[in-house]
């Protein structure tokens, strides 16, 4: 047998601190997904296949059992939160501002096409560490409130499963942390609408139990909206 569970074992009944285990779901599809729309804080509901995709990853949550709920407040999240609830028998939901989206500001509303020549993307786009969004967050920041929103909540309920519901970029740098994996890298991490990611957590140690868990494994290989860009429709005289 390899001897990596070894270390992990001894870790994981040493280490003393916070102890329990993060299970992130990022919330379903919009129909802005599908547009390749930048959302941020505008109340955009779950499409109805977005609902069905929350519906099928709640079947997976069973096996995970998780004993409560913790969502961003976003009305997407929020929606993806209470199907999950009504699946696994009534779940206890909290709100927890600091996992909401990224502050997108002037971005928001705006689709890749619209973003990828805008001077202020492109700049962000290639040191998002260094380059705050139009709404004034870096990527470091967002980082230290999911992380601290995260190990707070954990710490309050020593030894149990807590379901957070949050969105794709505050996923992607929570298990940046978690993982060890610096924060420029963020980008590698795939965080589909609906999947599920697990971290246990014991003191400075953490073990990542699975990422990007989908009912549907095959949707991680298709591409979330489409890059074409649309043809421009013929003027009427």
């Amino acid at each position: 047998m390899a001897l990596g569970p070894f270390y992990v074992a001894q870790k994981l009944i040493e280490t003393t601190g916070v102890r329990g285990t993060a299970i992130l779901m990022r919330h379903g599809e919009t129909t802005w997904n599908r547009e390749g729309r930048v959302m941020g804080c505008r109340p955009v509901e779950l499409n109805e296949h977005g609902r069905a995709q929350v519906a099928a990853t709640a079947e997976l949550a069973r096996a995970v059992r998780p004993e409560v709920i913790v969502t961003s407040p976003l009305v997407r999240a929020r929606q993806s939160a209470e199907i999950v609830a009504a699946v696994l028998g009534g779940l206890e939901i909290i709100e927890e501002p600091e996992i909401s989206e990224v502050l997108y500001g002037r971005w928001e509303g705006l689709t890749y096409h619209d973003l990828i020549e805008d001077p202020h993307y492109v700049a962000y786009r290639k040191a998002p560490i260094e380059h705050p969004t139009p709404g004034g967050e870096t990527i470091p920041e967002v980082q230290a409130r999911g992380v601290g929103a995260i190990t707070r909540t954990i710490a309050a309920r020593t030894g149990q499963r807590v379901l957070f519901v949050s969105h794709g970029d505050i996923v992607r740098t929570v298990l940046c942390h978690f993982l060890g994996l610096e924060l420029k890298y963020f980008h590698r991490i795939r965080v589909d609408n609906a999947a599920l990611s697990a971290i246990q957590i014991a003191g400075e140690f953490a073990e990542v139990k699975f990422l990007n868990l989908l009912p549907d494994p095959g949707r991680a290989f298709s591409a979330p909206f489409s890059t074409a860009k649309p043809a421009n429709k013929p003027h009427r005289s």
